[in-house]
């Protein structure tokens, strides 16, 4: 069973509050890139047939983490900009079809969508604040629209959608629904199927604890075969390991997406990240982080001349924060933070902070007692 004090020896004097870009790992990942080190430097690729077991028990905690209705409809991805290659430049567009984002998008998914211009494909940009976040996508979808691109939870603000709703109404329509599900996969519990997407994906490198280069790809096992395939190799045949069959064919399952040779380093340290998400249950991760967001947020207020940008709704909210403090250039007042061992980012309107379910209560005390001192300087 997990302790989180000794899974998270974090420096004395940090406060890692930065978890909606890139998150410490927990001491198991350490532990198993360790050992995988060890073992290709003493006996190579000897006991490959193990690791091969390890990257399908990855597949399978990302298949119940995602509730997908099979390991096949999971594939192992560089990136999420990766993955949303993958639908822009597989579909077959026709010039005259449209993509409905928001105007909040993380570029990853504003850029993917804009770059099919030249198929006459049209981005229309709904405002998410001129009030009802879902209705607005929805009015947005007319008899053109082909697909929905949409972020679960949007990276500066940190407005979280109603997918299910999303889900409904796409599919009501006809709309292919695409999720980009980075800021929430491994923060607050996300279902494929509830929300009636045809496509998600997400990096390893948030909130699911483990290291940069290694992410999943969802597709529905219906469109698997309407998405053209741009990249080719040996890994992703139907019959991968026959080197001496003439005749080849993508593989059935997501794995078609997979190229060549997997990033069993990343697997390593990834499996174990989240082999703690699923000891400590998605329930209970969602319950301690928004236990302390609302630390943060009841902080927040207290503080004279801060300003806060980001959902006050439980519901309408994951694990980000963003703020701003009169007085203060948000610059200045993120590098001020910097210097104090406080590690955030400055996004959109001001200063994200974002915890995660084992952050220490002196983490989020210590740094609403700088910035009360910031405030009031």
């Amino acid at each position: 069973m997990y302790a989180v004090h000794d899974e998270f020896p974090q420096l004395p004097g940090l406060r890692y509050l930065n978890h909606a870009a890139v998150s410490p790992w927990p001491q198991r990942a350490v532990d198993a890139v360790s050992r995988f080190a060890s073992e290709n430097a003493q006996t190579g690729a000897r006991d490959y047939a193990t690791w091969l077991q390890i990257e399908r028990r990855l597949r399978e905690r990302l298949q119940r983490l995602l509730n997908a209705p099979s390991c096949g409809d999971i594939a192992l991805v560089k990136n999420t900009s990766e993955a949303l290659s993958f639908v822009a430049f597989g579909l077959d567009w026709r010039a005259g079809d449209q993509v409905v984002i928001s105007d909040e998008e993380f570029p990853s998914n504003r850029i993917v969508w804009e770059a099919l211009a030249p198929l006459g494909v049209e981005v229309v940009q709904v405002n998410l604040h001129s009030g009802n976040a879902e209705a607005a996508l929805l009015a947005a979808c007319g008899p053109r629209t082909r697909l929905m691109a949409i972020s679960a939870i949007q990276y500066a603000s940190g407005l979280r959608l109603e997918l299910p709703r999303l889900g409904q109404g796409c599919q009501t329509r006809g709309v292919l629904l695409c999720i980009d599900a980075i800021q929430q996969l491994g923060a607050l519990p996300f279902d494929v199927q509830t929300s009636q997407c045809a496509f998600a994906m997400a990096d390893g490198h948030k909130w699911l604890l483990g290291p940069e280069g290694l992410g999943v790809f969802y597709c529905r096992s219906d469109l698997r075969a309407q998405l053209k395939l741009h990249e080719y190799g040996w890994h992703m045949l139907e019959h991968a390991g026959d080197y001496q069959r003439s005749t080849w064919e993508p593989a059935r399952s997501a794995r078609r997406f997979e190229c060549g040779s997997p990033n069993m380093l990343g697997a390593m340290a990834l499996e174990a990240s989240l082999s703690l998400l699923e000891e400590v249950g998605m329930t209970e991760v969602e319950r301690a982080l928004q236990e302390r967001m609302q630390w943060l947020l009841d902080g927040l207020l207290r503080i004279p001349h801060s300003h806060l940008h980001s959902p006050l709704n439980p519901q309408r909210r994951g694990g980000i924060l963003t703020f701003s403090l009169d007085g203060w250039d948000n610059q200045a007042l993120y590098q001020c933070l910097r210097d104090e061992q406080v590690i955030c980012a400055q996004r959109g309107a001001g200063i994200r902070l974002s915890p995660h379910f084992y952050t220490n209560a002196r983490v989020i005390e210590d740094t609403l007692a700088l910035l009360q001192q910031l405030a009031t300087a």
